[in-house]
């Protein structure tokens, strides 16, 4: 079955998906995992976490075999943590509702996973419609964020549930870099890999802002202090950024 994702007990993945306002690209996302899950024979659930969407988020992840979880949070942390509450998997795997998940993708999460990994990110790559410079800055923010930090990208983070849950889940007092945070604390439980396999994500922002505005995000994101990340002002691109209308 590769159109949606069956519900099972005795679950090796839970997906996570956050999702505000999302219509237009969840249902290939989920039909990714799908697909992804067919392919490597493992049992799953899909959980989409609708963040007080105003379109047809709930319903678009419903038909497609999701559990919905409707919250009022406007806090991605918090909304992470929501789905975790009732995932059922032994490995959570939390992924964006533009990011599609490729089976061999899929497949080396779970096998860092059987080599003793209890958690860890994937590489990323970006779809189509964007500048020359603005792949090349995307890539060189994700191999500092990725390869020097050494911290799971935000849009793909796989950890083992006992992991998570020991570890309290992500810190809901930040706004952004929650995933840097949740990374340390997963790396400080064991072995934390970030798979050469790629999740590919939408570029929406970048066609949606400029290139300078995109650079002195990502310098923000790099420079500043921790403290700082616990204010939602300044971050609107993370949370209030407008959607592509097709």
């Amino acid at each position: 079955m590769e159109d949606g994702i069956p519900q099972n007990s005795g679950l090796d993945v839970s997906f996570i998906i956050p999702a505000r306002d999302e219509e237009l690209l969840l249902a290939s996302t989920i039909q990714s995992m799908a697909k992804a899950v067919y392919h490597c024979g493992v049992s799953s659930e899909v959980i989409v976490v609708n963040d007080a969407s105003t379109d047809a988020t709930a319903e678009i992840a419903a038909e497609l075999g999701a559990r919905v979880v409707n919250v009022e949070l406007h806090n991605i942390g918090e909304v992470r943590n929501a789905g975790a509450e009732v995932a059922n998997g032994r490995i959570l795997i939390f992924i964006d509702a533009d990011t599609q998940l490729p089976t061999q993708t899929l497949q080396a999460m779970i096998d860092a996973v059987d080599a003793g990994a209890v958690g860890g990110g994937a590489s990323v790559d970006f779809d189509e419609g964007i500048t020359w410079l603005q792949l090349k800055l995307s890539r060189l923010f994700a191999y500092y964020w990725q390869r020097i930090g050494g911290w799971a990208a935000g849009c793909s983070i796989f950890v083992l549930r006992t992991v998570f849950e020991e570890i309290g889940g992500f810190d809901s007092r930040h706004f952004a870099a929650e995933e840097r945070y949740l990374s340390e604390a997963i790396r400080a439980q064991g072995k934390f890999v970030i798979v050469n396999e790629s999740v590919v994500t939408s570029a929406r922002k970048l066609r949606i802002y400029s290139t300078w505005h995109l650079v002195k995000i990502i310098v923000f994101t790099m420079l500043v202090k921790r403290w700082k990340f616990k204010d939602r002002s300044g971050l609107e691109i993370l949370y209030d950024a407008p959607r592509e209308l097709e």
